[in-house]
C-alpha cells in the first residue's frame, strides 16, 4: 500500500474540495519557500489526512497555484485556528431578559456609578442640585426609589425612620396603621371605634423585598430620626388614634381629602406642628386647645362643615394653664411637658376657612377678649353665610399685618360697611392690607367709598383687578364679576380720563387762566383735530370747502359795502350766512336720523306711534279727576306722577293683557375709545325723541329686581295677572312696602317671570314707606330665603319662571317646595274674607302648575324626592296641582326614582350630568316613559 503524500507548503495549493475564493486560514498564513521566508510549521491535528479520491485531485495542479506569491511585507497577522470538533457540543445561548429586568439592570448600574461618585462631592462640598443645597438634605444618604412601582405601606413606614418623613396619600386607608405606632414609637394602639379591624398592609412581594433590604436599608436605633411630616391625604381616614399625641416632633400634618368628623383632644399636644391642611373633611368641632398651639403659621380648614372659630376658648376659663401634661399608657414617668401659647396662635400667618357654615358673630373677635390671631397676613372666609360684619371688619382693621381679605362669592352686603364703621380712630385701618376680594357679593361700590374714606384708610382704592401684586400704597377692591385686565388698559384709560378732565375747562369760560394754558400747551395730534372739526370724511370736507367759500363770498360782499354803511349795523351781515349752508343729500339725512336699515325705520314707526298713544293717554289722565292714592303722599323730594306714568305707559303695561313687563338693566356705557369716531351717532341721538323719552321712563322705575313698593301703590296692582321681571340683574333685591307683612299687595297675579336676576337662595329685602313711591328711601336690608318670600307674597300664581338664576338644592328643601307647590284649603268662613274692593289679609293657595327652573345650580333633588313620597300609596293628591317642571341646564347627577310618582304632563331633564337613565327613553317616549323608567327602578 502506497505512502499518501502530505500537503504541500507551496501557496497556492488547495484542497480541490474548496472553492478558491474561500482559502483556509491555513494556506494564507504560509508565505512560499521561494523568497527565502522560513515557512510557518503547521501541526498535524491542524490538517486532516485527506482521503484517496482527495489524492488524485491534488495530483494535478491547480491554475492558482501558477499565480505569483504575496508580497513578504504583508505578513499574516493573524494565528492558525484550530477547526472546531464534531464530538464537542455548541454552547448553550443565553436567555434574553425581559423589559423591565433590562430597565431594572440598567437603573442599578447608573446607581452603582452615582453612589461611587457621591463621595467625592460630598467630601468636597459641591451640590449637584438645588435640593442638595438644603441642611435637611445635604450629606445624607440618598433614597432609593422603587424600580416597578411604590412600597407598600408596611415599607413606607419602616423607611420613615431613617428619613423622619413618611407619605400614606391615596391608598384607601380608614385610619393611620397601627403599625406606624409599632415601628416608630413601640406601642400598641387601641382599635378604634369606627375601624375595629383594620385592612392588612403588606403582600407576599413586599414581605419578600423586606426581606431582601433588612440587611443594609433598615436604619439603626442611634440612626432613627422623629418623624415630622406626616401625608395621608386622599383616603378614607375616619378617626385618628389619641396617640398620635406621642409623635412629638411632628411639624407638617396634610389630612386633606377624607372623612374626618373630628380630631381626639390630644391632637392639641403636638405644640411642634407649623402646617395643617385638613380641608376638604367633614369637621364640625375642634379640640379646645388647638387654638392655642405656639409654632402653628399656615392652617387650612376650607370645605368642612365649621359653624364657629371660638378663637378664646382656651383662655375663657379661669383655671386655664399654659403648661399642662399628657396622658401616656406607658406611665407618668413618660409624659412630657406640653408648653400652649397664651393668646390664640401667636404664629399664624395664613388662616384659610372657605366653604363653611361660619357667620360673622360666630368667629370669636370681641375686643375685650383675645380676639384674632395677631400675625395674620391672609384670611379666607369665600362662601360662607357671613351676614353683617361691621364688627369683624373693625376687629381685623386693626390687624397690623393683614395683606388679603377674600371673601368671594360671601353672603355679605351694603349693611356691613355703613358710613361709621371706622369713625372711632379715623388713619388707622388695615395699615398693610393689599387686597379685598369681594366677588359676586351684594356689596356695591359707592358703600365702599363712602365707608373708606382718606381719612380712614392710608392706601389709594383701585378697582381694576390684574396679575400682578398691587404696588404699596394701593388697595385693590374686588367687585362684582372679576374681570382682569392688561396694564396697557388701564394706562390707556388713565389717559383717557385726564384727556377729557383736560378738555373739560376749555368747553367753558369760567375757566381761570392758568387752565386755559395747559389747554392750549396741551399738543393735539392732526386725526384729534380732523375728528373734532368733522373732517374724517370725504362728504365732511367738501362742505367745509363750500362753506369757507361762501363765508370768502360774503365776507367780500360786506367789504364793499363798508365804504357806504356805518361800522354800527354791521349785523345785517349775518343773516347772509344763512343761505351759504350745504345742502345734504338723502342718505345723509337718513344716517343722521338712524333711518338706514329696514329695522331702523320699524322702530322709529312703533316709537312714533308709542308717544302719540302716550300723549293721547296723558291727555285723557288730565281730563279725567284725579283720585289721590289713600297709600302713597308725595314727598318733598320726589314726584309720585313719575312713577306712576311710567308704570302706566303703555310701553310697559298693556291693559289688555293686564301684563306688566318692567325694563331688564342696562349694561354699564362703556366708554368709547378715545381713536374711534362715528358722525351718525350724535346725530341720531339729537333728532331721536322718542329713545329719549324711553329712557326717562327707564330711570323713573326703581333698580330693585321685584319694586313691589312702587307696584303696590298703583292702580293697576289690583287687577295685575302677569309681572315680567326678565334680565333685571343689576340690584338683585325686593323692595317690599309694610302691606306686605300684613296683607297681599298683587292679589289676583297668575304668572310671575325673574328670569335672569342674578337670585340666589336668599334675597335682600328691604321694606320701604309708602311715602316714597320709588323706593329711593329704603330701610335696613335684612335677607331672607327666596322660596318662602315668594310663596307668602303671591299665593295665587300659577305660573312661576326662576330660569338662569344662582339657586342650589340647599333651597329646594320639602318645606319650601310644600309652601311654594302646593295648594291649601280655603278659610271654612267665606264671609271672613274680605270684599272684592280690598285686598285680602291672607288668601289661600291656589298651588303651582308651571315650575321652571332651567340654567341654575341645581345639585341633588332631595326636597322633590321627599315631596313625591306623598303620592306612596296615594293615586290622587287634591293639593297637588303641578302640570310642567323644567330642570334643564343644571348639574344634577342623580334622579331618584321616587320622581316617577310625581302625575307630571311635561318633565325636562335635558343639559344634566347623570347618565342614568340614558337619554334615549325621554327622547323617545316624552315624559310618560321617563316616568314610568323611574318607577320601574324604584320597584
Amino acid at each position: 500500500m502506497s505512502r499518501l503524500p502530505q500537503p504541500s507548503s507551496r501557496s497556492g495549493t488547495k484542497s480541490p474540495l474548496k472553492t478558491p475564493s474561500s482559502p483556509t486560514p491555513s494556506s494564507r498564513a504560509t508565505p512560499t519557500s521561494t523568497l527565502g521566508v522560513k515557512p510557518r510549521i503547521r501541526t498535524q491535528s491542524a490538517a486532516p489526512t485527506p482521503s484517496p479520491r482527495q489524492q488524485t485531485l491534488r495530483s494535478q495542479p491547480s491554475l492558482k497555484a501558477l499565480k505569483p506569491p504575496r508580497s513578504p511585507t504583508k505578513s499574516p497577522a493573524r494565528k492558525p485556528q484550530p477547526l472546531p470538533a464534531e464530538d464537542v457540543p455548541p454552547p448553550p445561548p443565553k436567555p434574553q431578559l425581559s423589559i423591565r429586568e433590562q430597565i431594572a439592570l440598567r437603573r442599578a448600574e447608573a446607581k452603582k456609578a452615582m453612589s461611587k461618585a457621591s463621595p467625592s462631592s460630598a467630601a468636597a462640598g459641591e451640590f449637584v442640585g438645588l435640593e442638595d443645597a438644603s441642611p435637611h438634605t445635604f450629606n445624607q444618604p440618598p433614597v432609593v426609589d422603587v424600580d416597578l412601582g411604590r412600597w407598600s405601606i408596611k415599607e413606607t413606614i419602616e423607611r420613615a425612620r431613617s428619613s423622619g418623613a413618611i407619605n400614606l396619600s391615596s391608598r384607601d386607608l380608614p385610619c393611620l396603621p397601627s403599625a406606624l405606632f409599632e415601628i416608630h414609637l413601640g406601642i400598641k394602639p387601641e382599635p378604634l371605634k369606627s375601624v375595629p379591624v383594620e385592612p392588612p398592609i403588606t403582600t407576599a412581594t413586599s414581605d419578600a423585598s423586606t426581606i431582601r433590604r433588612k440587611g443594609g436599608d433598615a436604619p439603626s436605633w442611634y440612626e432613627a430620626q422623629d418623624l415630622e411630616i406626616l401625608k395621608a391625604w386622599s383616603n378614607e381616614i375616619l378617626e385618628l388614634q389619641p396617640e398620635i399625641s406621642m409623635f412629638g416632633s411632628l411639624k407638617t400634618v396634610d389630612l386633606h381629602n377624607n372623612k374626618l368628623t373630628a380630631l381626639p383632644d390630644s391632637f392639641a399636644d403636638l405644640t411642634a406642628l407649623t402646617s395643617v391642611d385638613l380641608s376638604h373633611n367633614q369637621l364640625t368641632v375642634l379640640p379646645v386647645d388647638f387654638w392655642a398651639l405656639p409654632n402653628l403659621t399656615y392652617l387650612n380648614l376650607s370645605h368642612n362643615a365649621l359653624a364657629a372659630l371660638p378663637f378664646s376658648a382656651p383662655f375663657a376659663s379661669a383655671d386655664s394653664n399654659p403648661l399642662g401634661r399628657t396622658h401616656d399608657p406607658r406611665g407618668d414617668w413618660f409624659a412630657q411637658s406640653i408648653t400652649r401659647a397664651t393668646e390664640p396662635l401667636p404664629r399664624l400667618t395664613t388662616l384659610e376657612v372657605s366653604h363653611n357654615h361660619l357667620s360673622a358673630n360666630s368667629i370669636d373677635h370681641a375686643s375685650d377678649g383675645p380676639g384674632l390671631p395677631r400675625q395674620l397676613t391672609k384670611l379666607d372666609l369665600s362662601e360662607n353665610p357671613l351676614g353683617k360684619s361691621d364688627s369683624l371688619f373693625r376687629a381685623l382693621g386693626q390687624l397690623e399685618r393683614l395683606k388679603e381679605i377674600n371673601m368671594q362669592r360671601a353672603d355679605i352686603g351694603d349693611e356691613s360697611f355703613p358710613v361709621s364703621v371706622f369713625a372711632s380712630s379715623p388713619g388707622s385701618w388695615f395699615p398693610a392690607l393689599k387686597i379685598l376680594d369681594l366677588e359676586e357679593t351684594h356689596v356695591s361700590r359707592p358703600v365702599i367709598e363712602a365707608a373708606f374714606t382718606p381719612n380712614v384708610l392710608k392706601q389709594t382704592l383701585q378697582y381694576d383687578i390684574t396679575n400682578q401684586e398691587p404696588p404699596e400704597g394701593v388697595l385693590r377692591v374686588v367687585l362684582g364679576k372679576r374681570v382682569v385686565k392688561e396694564a396697557w388698559e388701564i394706562e390707556a384709560e388713565r389717559r383717557t380720563k385726564l384727556r377729557r378732565a383736560a378738555a373739560a375747562p376749555a368747553d367753558s369760560w369760567s375757566s381761570g387762566p392758568a387752565q386755559s394754558d395747559t389747554n392750549i400747551t396741551r399738543s393735539k395730534e392732526p386725526w384729534e383735530i380732523e375728528a373734532e372739526q368733522g373732517l374724517l370724511s370725504e362728504g365732511a370736507k367738501r362742505r367745509a370747502r363750500a362753506m369757507a367759500a361762501s363765508a370768502t363770498q360774503s365776507s367780500s360782499a360786506s367789504a364793499s359795502a363798508a365804504p357806504t354803511s356805518t361800522p354800527g349795523p354791521s349785523t345785517p351781515s349775518s343773516p347772509q350766512k344763512k343761505p351759504a349752508a350745504v345742502e345734504k343729500e338723502q342718505w345723509e339725512i337718513e344716517a343722521e336720523q338712524g333711518l338706514l336699515s329696514a329695522g331702523a325705520r320699524r322702530r322709529a314707526r312703533a316709537a312714533a306711534a308709542a308717544a302719540a298713544t302716550s300723549a293721547t293717554s296723558a291727555s285723557t289722565q288730565t281730563a279725567a279727576p284725579k283720585t289721590p292714592s289713600p297709600t302713597a303722599s308725595p314727598g318733598p323730594s320726589h314726584t309720585p306722577g313719575t312713577v306712576a306714568s311710567a308704570l302706566a305707559n303703555p310701553q310697559y303695561y298693556s291693559a289688555s293683557t293686564q301684563t306688566l313687563t318692567l325694563p331688564s338693566s342696562a349694561p354699564p356705557t362703556k366708554a368709547a375709545h378715545s381713536r374711534s369716531f362715528s358722525l351718525a351717532s350724535p346725530a341720531w341721538g339729537k333728532g331721536s325723541s322718542a329713545g329719549a323719552a324711553v329712557s326717562d321712563l327707564a330711570l323713573a322705575i326703581p333698580t330693585a329686581t321685584l319694586p313691589l313698593a312702587a307696584i303696590a301703590a298703583q292702580p293697576l296692582a289690583r287687577t295685575l295677572k302677569v309681572l315680567i321681571l326678565t334680565g333685571r340683574r343689576s340690584d338683585p333685591s325686593f323692595s317690599l312696602p309694610p302691606l306686605a307683612e300684613s296683607g297681599i299687595c298683587l292679589p289676583w297675579l297668575e304668572e310671575l317671570s325673574l328670569e335672569n336676576c342674578n337670585l340666589g337662595d336668599t334675597v335682600p329685602v328691604s321694606h320701604t314707606d309708602a311715602g316714597d313711591g320709588s323706593g329711593d328711601k329704603d330701610h335696613q336690608r335684612t335677607s331672607e330665603p327666596l322660596l318662602p318670600l315668594l310663596a307668602r307674597l303671591f299665593p295665587s300664581v300659577r305660573t312661576l319662571d326662576l330660569s338662569y338664576n344662582a339657586l342650589t338644592s340647599a333651597a329646594l328643601t320639602k318645606d319650601a317646595l310644600s309652601a311654594l307647590v302646593l295648594a291649601t284649603t280655603p278659610p271654612p268662613n267665606p264671609d271672613a274674607e274680605s270684599s272684592a274692593g280690598s285686598t285680602p289679609a291672607t288668601a289661600p293657595r291656589k298651588g303651582l302648575r308651571h315650575l321652571r327652573l332651567r340654567g341654575n345650580r341645581i345639585v341633588e333633588l332631595d326636597g322633590f324626592q321627599q315631596l313625591a313620597e306623598r303620592f306612596r300609596g296615594n293615586r290622587e293628591l287634591p293639593e297637588w296641582k303641578l302640570e310642567e317642571l323644567d330642570l334643564r341646564d343644571n348639574e344634577i347627577g342623580r334622579l331618584p326614582p321616587e320622581l316617577g310618582m310625581l302625575p307630571l304632563d311635561v318633565f325636562l331633564v335635558d343639559g344634566n350630568v347623570f347618565r342614568v337613565p340614558p337619554r334615549r327613553v325621554w327622547e323617545r317616549e316624552g315624559t310618560k316613559g321617563l316616568l314610568s323608567w323611574l318607577r320601574g327602578r324604584m320597584e
